[in-house]
């Protein structure tokens, strides 16, 4: 049977085909709006220019300190604009994003860690203390950057060997980021023997874990994650919500 003539030399190819990303959305807001407000945070006040540029300037770093595509890096944050710089900054490099959920004890996060295959991790210095039991418990220890939210006051310590700061001031401003190879961003994770029963998340994917006991364990990608208002920490710092969301509104509670 011939080939239908409109399938004949159409083929995938350069001319035909670019993968979506939602890294466009911020590079044509800084392309076209550069002084629009993009970021609230406390009296904190950042336009598209400079989200951009932070972003590029993190993506570059962590590729200075040995981040590959297909790495992951690991971030226990708040709703901040280091959350924001890392959902951009982070797949610009062509890493992948783990948002690891406030909420879990020291136990689950280090299953996130080893199973995540973490290779950078990121924390605010709020969760250093649950942070820092996972670690013990983890078999796969990261390198630590501390991010110290300037709207908090409460207890918490440095458990990292650079401050966010400080890694972004590593980076270079005029970073050609990576492309995505393809759209296909879900993702799937096997264990061979048993799963511990939480919920993993990924930025842009969707995870799923099976093993052999027939455990099933999914999540939703995190833009569509809130902070449950039952929980007085949640309730105060609530979770990012929306990255796709222009412009981008940070407030603590």
């Amino acid at each position: 049977m011939s080939q239908p003539s409109y399938e004949c030399d159409l083929d995938r190819n350069a001319a035909n085909f670019q993968p979506l990303t939602p890294l466009s959305f911020l590079e044509r807001a800084a392309e076209v709006f550069p002084d629009r407000l993009a970021i609230v945070h406390g009296s904190l006040r950042r336009n598209y220019r400079d989200f951009h540029a932070r972003s590029k300037k993190l993506a570059s770093a962590l590729v200075g300190r040995g981040i590959a595509r297909g790495d992951t890096v690991a971030v226990m944050l708040a709703n901040t604009p280091a959350m924001l710089e890392c959902h951009y900054g982070v797949p610009m490099c062509g890493a992948v994003l783990n948002t690891l959920n406030t909420r879990l004890d020291a136990a689950a996060i280090a299953f996130m860690l080893d199973h995540g295959e973490a290779a950078m991790l990121v924390v605010d210095r709020e969760f250093s203390g649950v942070v820092g039991e996972a670690l013990k418990l983890a078999k796969n220890r990261p390198p630590v950057i501390d991010y110290d939210d300037p709207e908090y006051d409460g207890a918490g310590e440095r458990i990292g060997e650079i401050e966010y700061e400080a890694l972004l001031a590593e980076g270079d401003e005029g970073y050609r980021r990576a492309a995505p190879l393809d759209e296909w961003v879900s993702r799937e994770a096997t264990r061979s023997r048993s799963c511990s029963p939480i919920r993993l998340r990924c930025s842009n994917a969707t995870m799923a874990c099976r093993c052999p006991a027939r455990c099933s364990i999914r999540s939703t990608p995190a833009s569509t994650r809130r902070r449950s208002p039952s929980c007085s920490t949640m309730a105060r710092r609530p979770c990012l919500s929306s990255t796709a969301s222009l412009p981008t509104s940070l407030a603590r509670r």
